[in-house]
C-alpha cells in the first residue's frame, strides 16, 4: 500500500467510525425513548440524521475517489469496497432509529398502555448486535461477527411473538389499538435494525476472510468445537 493510499484509507476509517458511533448513540437513544416514553430524547435522535446523510454521502465520495486514484487491489479493494456496504447499512439504521423515535412521541399520547416485556427485551438484544458488529468491525474480529448473524434467529423469533402477542391486544382491548399498532411498527423497525447488523456482520467475514457469507446455511457459520 502507497503512503497515500495509507493515509486516505486511515483517514476513511476514522471517518466510518465517527460515524458509526452516532448512529449506534441514535439507536439506543431512540429505544430508551420508545420505552422510557421520552419526547425529548426522541426529538434529540430526530435532530441529527441529516448529520448521519451528509456523512454518508461524504464518506461514499471517498470511497469512489479512492478507487479512481489510487486503483487498490486485493485486501485493499475489500476493505473500500466493504466500508461502502456499511456506509449505507449504518445510514439505514439511522433512518430505523428515527422511525423508533417518531413512535415514541406518538407513544405519549397512551401513558397507560404496557409495552410488551418480549419488546423490551427485543430492544436490549438487538442493541447488543449492533455493539458486537461495530466492535467485529474495528477489531477484523470473525467470530464476533459470526455470533452476530446467529443472534439474528431469535430477534426475527421475537418479532413474530409481539406480533402475535398485539394482534390479541388489539382483538380483544379496541381503545389500545393505536398504542398497540406503534408498537408493532417499533418492533418492526427493531428487527430491521438486527437484519442490518447482520449484513454488516457479513460484510466483515468478506473483509477478513474474502468469503462471501450470504445466504449460507447458519449452521454452516458455527464456530468448531474447542
Amino acid at each position: 500500500m502507497s503512503k497515500h493510499l495509507e493515509r486516505d484509507v486511515q483517514q476513511l476509517h476514522r471517518r466510518l467510525m465517527n460515524m458509526s458511533g452516532v448512529v449506534e448513540k441514535m439507536i439506543d437513544d431512540a429505544a430508551l425513548a420508545f420505552v422510557e416514553r421520552r419526547a425529548d430524547l426522541a426529538r434529540q435522535v430526530l435532530s441529527q440524521d441529516e448529520q448521519v446523510d451528509a456523512v454518508e454521502v461524504i464518506i461514499e465520495e471517498e470511497c469512489l475517489k479512492i478507487l479512481a486514484l489510487h486503483q487498490p487491489v486485493a485486501t485493499d479493494l475489500r476493505r473500500i469496497t466493504t466500508v461502502l456496504k456499511i456506509n449505507v447499512e449504518l445510514e439505514r439504521m439511522a433512518d430505523l432509529a428515527c422511525n423508533i423515535a417518531e413512535r415514541a412521541v406518538s407513544m405519549q399520547d397512551y401513558p397507560s398502555f404496557r409495552i410488551p416485556p418480549r419488546l423490551i427485551d427485543m430492544v436490549r438484544e438487538s442493541t447488543h448486535m449492533v455493539r458486537m458488529v461495530l466492535d467485529a468491525f474495528v477489531n477484523s474480529d470473525v467470530g464476533i461477527a459470526r455470533q452476530v448473524i446467529l443472534s439474528d434467529d431469535s430477534i426475527d423469533e421475537d418479532n413474530r411473538r409481539i406480533i402475535v402477542d398485539l394482534k390479541a391486544i388489539m382483538s380483544q382491548e379496541p381503545d389500545d389499538i393505536d398504542a398497540a399498532l406503534n408498537c408493532f411498527s417499533a418492533s418492526r423497525h427493531i428487527e430491521r435494525i438486527a437484519d442490518l447488523a447482520t449484513n454488516i456482520a457479513e460484510d466483515v467475514i468478506y473483509l477478513v476472510d474474502g468469503e462471501i457469507v450470504r445466504h449460507q446455511h447458519k449452521e454452516s457459520l458455527r464456530l468448531p468445537q474447542a
